[in-house]
């Protein structure tokens, strides 16, 4: 897909942070570089972050990407996904994973019209990080570790048609639906999120009073650990 859209353009130009397979920074690089395919097939790794907000029903809030995203355009994800970046002092720090939370703030209000106001980091609880590889088309694609992150609010939206196609609540037999549909039209889900939904969530779901209470897992070895996932 080439880039035409102005916006998604100029933010291929943000910096996001590199990282070797144990999440250590070693370096940064433009969002463009890094979603490269060549430079990902050369081992290129970055640091991300997947949102998972649920209303005071326990209802998952997903969005579609909007048809001018670069990477997976009108496919549905998670809540929020996307970069701490190099050049935001705050969103480069490693404990508690406070950077990405951070990001995630920043992101939220940018995407979604969540006010930055309405959440503090404390909101945030980190469940674990994923490494996963996936290409868009044959220019792009995506090569991160995932910081995961709950957050349980019920927010007020101003969708950025420039990021966001649509939103809905969705409960967990509801995904589960999606998620079949998926089965038949690749295109439908983002290859993060079917790979998160398929290993992980709806046992978190399940558990969703007992992780918010505990402020992420009790399992500290699932907690520290890095899920390298694959589609296949």
């Amino acid at each position: 897909m080439s880039v035409v859209d102005a916006d998604q353009n100029r933010m291929m130009e943000e910096e996001c942070i590199l990282v070797d397979s144990q999440d250590h920074p070693i370096g940064h690089a433009t969002k463009r570089i890094c979603h490269d395919n060549k430079n990902i097939d050369g081992g290129m790794l970055h640091r991300a972050f997947s949102v998972f907000l649920f209303n005071s029903k326990n209802e998952l809030l997903l969005q579609q990407r909007s048809k001018v995203k670069i990477t997976f355009p009108l496919r549905w994800t998670n809540t929020c996904c996307s970069h701490p970046l190099y050049t935001i002092k705050e969103e480069t720090q490693e404990k508690e994973s406070i950077g990405a939370k951070l990001a995630a703030i920043r992101k939220l209000e940018h995407e979604l019209g969540i006010s930055k106001n309405t959440f503090t980091t404390d909101d945030f609880h980190f469940l674990t990080r994923i490494q996963y590889r996936a290409s868009s088309d044959e220019k792009w694609g995506e090569h991160e570790i995932d910081h995961i992150l709950f957050v349980r609010k019920d927010v007020e939206l101003n969708l950025n048609c420039n990021e966001v196609a649509t939103v809905r609540f969705v409960s967990p037999s509801e995904l589960k639906s999606m998620l079949e549909d998926s089965q038949l039209q690749t295109s439908f889900i983002t290859p993060w999120f079917d790979l998160i939904a398929n290993k992980f969530l709806f046992s978190w779901w399940d558990k969703l009073d007992e992780i918010l209470e505990n402020r992420g897992l009790n399992d500290a070895e699932a907690r520290d650990r890095i899920h390298v996932l694959s589609r296949d």
